[in-house]
């Protein structure tokens, strides 16, 4: 199917209001005449396409991944319609097991949007306040605990010192968020004074996971299984721990300097929960779009405003997103994941409804979703570059 991609002239009809709309690329049976004349378009949509979105994007995907190495998933949502779901490749090549849109792919720093609901869901049952110092819930922390707010750990400008950079050199069993709470509660120091900047930081959704903990009296499991998953319905997503049952579970592989698949699934850094310890699927994610949408738990846009923080290129963060109002879409929400073993991508555009999410059980393969992003953009559908986002999460 070719695209049409000239502007259209927008035609206002009397007694009928006219809407915002976006480009797609519509098949040429959707046009009549001549490009010259004009066209009048109305709010459509994109769930009309999707018959022509399927046919293009299964065949991105055949192009992108093979049936018979570890691969990737693709969804595309609008509202609660799913417009484009799929899977290519295996979760575990030992068994030949296939991926699907049932698959658990590890989410890494996707994760930290569902910590970040936990808080909300907690202030919300007056359990905590994003503007308590950290020390309040962890009175063993150094005393620069106390002008650290919840909210800077939500939004990355508490300049709290990152655990990776203080791990002991001949760590040979995997990290806990215990443990990272230990290696740097003694730090009595920042890399800036707290909320007057800003700086990615694992460490600060690591003891968020604590404080959920704490806040609540459950384990981070626990709750994010009674208070999110499963009143969003997503019955397969879980919390990783050792002895976690995960079915349908997608194993982590990598490539190695000849460019050959090696098995990759867990590191030293694994085994934190607050910052990327989460288990879903293409399937639960959507569910997890569609509460969001509804605003079913808080205003999660809403929320963001009054929480971010900003960077540079005038974007923000908070709440485990990235986001930035535009006047084309609104505001665009990202963040992507990245383990010795996963890779993965999530955009929501709330205005449109539109959620896209990506995931692949292959280390650094976030690229190989670039053929896609190309195509919704062709498509009018993405109009934000992602990717310097991307750059700034570990």
């Amino acid at each position: 199917m070719k695209g049409v991609q000239n502007p259209l002239k927008i035609t206002k009809i009397p007694g009928i209001k006219r809407v915002k709309t976006r480009t797609v690329p519509f098949p040429e049976s959707c046009y009549f005449g001549s490009m010259k004349h004009t066209i009048i378009l109305f709010a459509l949509p994109l769930s009309l396409f999707s018959q022509s979105l399927q046919h293009d994007l299964d065949s991105i995907m055949r192009q992108t991944f093979t049936p018979n190495q570890p691969g990737g998933g693709l969804l595309i949502a609008e509202g609660n319609q799913i417009l484009y779901q799929n899977a290519i490749g295996l979760r575990d090549l030992e068994s030949k097991k296939k991926l699907t849109v049932r698959s658990n792919f590890r989410m890494a720093s996707v994760t930290k949007q569902f910590t970040a609901a936990a808080i909300l869901i907690l202030e919300k049952q007056g359990k905590l306040s994003l503007s308590d110092p950290i020390r309040t819930f962890f009175p063993e922390f150094a005393p620069v605990g106390n002008s650290i707010t919840i909210g800077q750990l939500l939004n990355h400008s508490s300049g709290i010192w990152a655990y990776e950079s203080v791990m002991p050199d001949d760590l040979t069993e995997q990290l806990s968020d215990a443990d990272v709470l230990n290696l740097i509660k003694d730090i009595d120091k920042t890399y800036f004074p707290p909320g007057t900047s800003y700086r990615y930081s694992n460490s600060g959704y690591c003891l968020l996971a604590l404080l959920v903990e704490r806040a609540s009296g459950q384990s981070f499991a626990k709750f994010l299984k009674q208070e999110i998953f499963q009143p969003a319905g997503m019955k397969r997503t879980r919390v990783y721990t050792s002895d976690a049952r995960i079915r349908k579970r997608a194993y982590g592989f990598a490539r190695d300097a000849q460019g050959q698949v090696i098995f990759s699934d867990q590191s030293l850094t694994s085994a934190t929960k607050g910052d990327g310890g989460v288990y879903t699927s293409l399937e639960d994610y959507q569910k997890w779009n569609e509460v969001l949408l509804a605003n079913q738990f808080f205003d999660l846009e809403y929320l963001l405003r009054q929480t971010g923080t900003s960077l540079p290129d005038g974007s923000s963060y908070s709440l485990g997103w990235f986001y930035r109002d535009t006047p084309e879409n609104g505001m665009v929400m990202f963040h992507s994941g990245s383990t010795c073993g996963f890779s993965n991508l999530v955009i929501r555009l709330p205005k449109q409804g539109i959620a896209i999410a990506c995931f692949s059980n292959i280390a650094n393969n976030h690229k190989a979703f670039q053929p896609v992003l190309d195509y919704l953009t062709k498509a009018g559908i993405l109009q934000t570059d992602i990717w310097d986002w991307h750059d700034l999460t570990d």
